[in-house]
């Protein structure tokens, strides 16, 4: 070898080593609520640690969200290495394959550490397919003074009837004061996550054992009425384009007497720097008719198999849903502002229960749902708030578009069950249900 070649090599081998180390970008496709906002500011710790990890972030409202990741997820897109689903796509999806089982999460992590309600709904023949980042069930949080004012006194469970009466009675509408604030904003994750768990409530299922839909019987309209004259009467305006988000700000600016929806929105409402009815509110259990109303939910963290980074997205992932994590919320925000509703761990600790005042309803809420029996009938079906089939995001949005229109005054109740019925009838024919 000639000592011209032995040094074009010498030089390319310096060269080589020279070159840094190319950082792996992670996008990372999240819903746009308080705690993954948060969690977006709050990853220098992770970025300093990891440095060969860049993160790139993909912020939607929650719709547009489910639209997309969806579609990525389905047809292997790529495009996302670590997606923010619920509980509702992580079986489905992880029996489909299109998610990576989590479980080389790190000796830290103590995946057995997870609330066993939030654990079972994350899982596929015992292996973990996506991480919580917090949980929820449903309750109600109110203004105590605005119930004191109508004379009356909430019940650590109330009835529905209980619940509209006060509705009622809190209400003034010159003052710019609505008693009742509940989602009206059409999608399966919007407005009929509240109606669907009302609804089983009320005894209304989405579907009999043979899979043949239900909105034709006596206990749908009771419920569909009962929720349509109370948000009328004691709803704000324009409550048909109200979700989450909205009725949250609503209710932090002094506008909601009542607000029953996600527990993980107690920590919003009762933190000083965000809300003006801080040291107004109280918490109490989702109300109950045949049977007590149930939720449970949790956003969470996964990875897709699509994705090319697949050990990378693994440690973020058991990072932003680490105990570590929580500690580091606390220090930050304070522990009435960690991520709810996840870890055993979390309700065992002393100075999170005295920050909290709706820790133990939140944890009471989540124990006491049950996906496999959320109404008063026996049902082909699991979940709370939604129906454990992959139709129905597309079915449960159609369904949330007649409901809403009920609500808005374009449909009466008879006329937005009648179409949910059709639509059900036709969609579940077209999948060939029952299967």
């Amino acid at each position: 070898m000639s000592m011209m070649l032995r040094g074009l090599m010498g030089a390319c081998a310096m060269t080589a080593l020279a070159v840094p180390a190319v950082a792996e970008t992670l996008t990372i496709a999240t819903v746009n609520n308080g705690d993954m906002i948060r969690m977006q500011k709050m990853t220098k710790p992770f970025t300093d640690a990891n440095p060969d990890i860049q993160l790139e972030w993909v912020t939607l409202e929650e719709n547009v969200l489910r639209q997309r990741v969806t579609t990525d997820i389905a047809t292997k897109g790529g495009q996302y290495d670590i997606v923010t689903v619920g509980n509702y796509e992580v079986p489905i999806w992880a029996k489909q394959g299109w998610l990576l089982a989590l479980e080389d999460m790190g000796e830290d992590y103590d995946a057995a550490d997870i609330l066993p309600p939030i654990a079972e709904g994350l899982s596929l023949d015992g292996k973990l397919y996506a991480a919580p980042f917090y949980g929820e069930s449903a309750m109600i949080m109110y203004r105590t003074d605005l119930m004191e004012k109508a004379g009356l006194e909430m019940p650590e469970r109330p009835t529905w009837d209980f619940v509209f009466d006060a509705a009622r009675k809190m209400t003034d509408k010159s003052a710019e004061v609505y008693g009742i604030c509940l989602r009206g904003k059409a999608g399966w994750g919007e407005n009929m996550a509240f109606l669907t768990s009302m609804g089983a409530s009320y005894g209304a299922p989405w579907f009999d054992m043979e899979w043949k839909p239900q909105f034709s019987g006596e206990a749908w309209k009771k419920a569909l009425t009962d929720y349509v004259a109370v948000m009328n009467e004691a709803g704000p305006p324009g409550a048909s384009s109200n979700g989450f988000n909205e009725n949250l700000a609503l209710f932090q600016t002094g506008k909601c007497g009542m607000w029953i929806d996600a527990t993980v929105a107690a920590s919003f409402v009762s933190n000083p720097k965000d809300s003006t009815v801080a040291d107004k509110v109280g918490y109490a259990l989702a109300p109950e008719g045949e049977k007590p109303q149930m939720w449970l939910w949790a956003w969470t963290l996964a990875v897709p198999s699509s994705t090319d980074a697949p050990d990378a997205a693994k440690k973020f992932v058991a990072w932003a849903t680490s105990k570590a994590y929580t500690e580091q919320v606390a220090a930050e925000e304070g522990w009435a502002n960690v991520p709810p509703g996840t870890r055993t761990s979390l309700y065992e600790n002393p100075a999170y229960l005295e920050a909290a005042p709706f820790a133990k309803p939140t944890l009471d809420s989540i124990m006491s749902a049950d996906l496999k029996n959320p109404t008063t009938v026996e049902v082909p079906y699991i979940g709370t708030q939604w129906v454990g089939i992959p139709e129905f995001q597309a079915l449960g949005t159609a369904v949330g578009q007649q409901f809403s229109a009920a609500l808005a005054g374009q449909a009466s109740v008879d006329q937005a069950l009648q179409m949910a019925q059709q639509i059900a009838e036709r969609e579940m024919a077209k999948a060939g249900y029952p299967k």
